[in-house]
């Protein structure tokens, strides 16, 4: 059996947004632990904001990032909850070409080992809009961890293999 021959590692430019009525730079530990996780991964980050829980604010950031060519890759950390004031699920899912079900699916799966049932309370999802990958986290930093350590890292690595995000990418705006 031959071996496959090793690729390299390709970086991505990723724009990180927190989604809060109380977090700032200083207490955002959700928004923090990711840009660490991203940047020790070896990506790049292209931008970190924080907004309000507000439907018309998360969109207009997520809006402005997915139409930058260069950003690749947007991650948002808060608003995926069931109270009245989560809405990031609400606006990102209008701006989605693609939604790729699988992952809130595999996230869900993943959290219950951590938090039971309560998992199912997660509207957590990811999708393309533009040629951008969108991932819509959960506000908790355990969450963020487990996204990024099971999950994102990994499709977000071009040596994962069968398959990646990464190689994906030059054909996202395929017609």
């Amino acid at each position: 059996m031959t071996q496959p021959i090793p690729r390299e590692f390709i970086p991505t430019n990723i724009a990180v947004l927190t989604v809060s009525d109380t977090r700032t730079d200083e207490n955002d530990k959700s928004g923090n632990a990711l840009i660490s996780r991203l940047e020790d991964a070896g990506h790049l980050t292209h931008e970190k904001s924080i907004v309000p829980d507000d439907v018309y604010q998360i969109r207009a950031e997520v809006s402005r990032w997915i139409a930058n060519p260069a950003v690749q890759v947007v991650i948002t950390t808060g608003g995926t909850g069931v109270s009245g004031r989560d809405g990031s699920p609400e606006a990102v899912t209008p701006l989605l070409d693609k939604v790729l079900d699988g992952f809130g699916e595999m996230f869900r799966v993943l959290s219950y080992d951590d938090i039971g049932t309560s998992t199912l309370q997660s509207r957590t999802l990811a999708g393309v809009a533009n040629g951008t990958y969108i991932f819509v986290l959960p506000g908790s930093t355990g969450a963020v961890k487990l996204a990024w350590e099971k999950l994102i890292s990994h499709q977000l690595d071009y040596r994962t293999r069968p398959c990646n995000l990464v190689e994906m990418m030059p054909r996202l705006l395929e017609k």
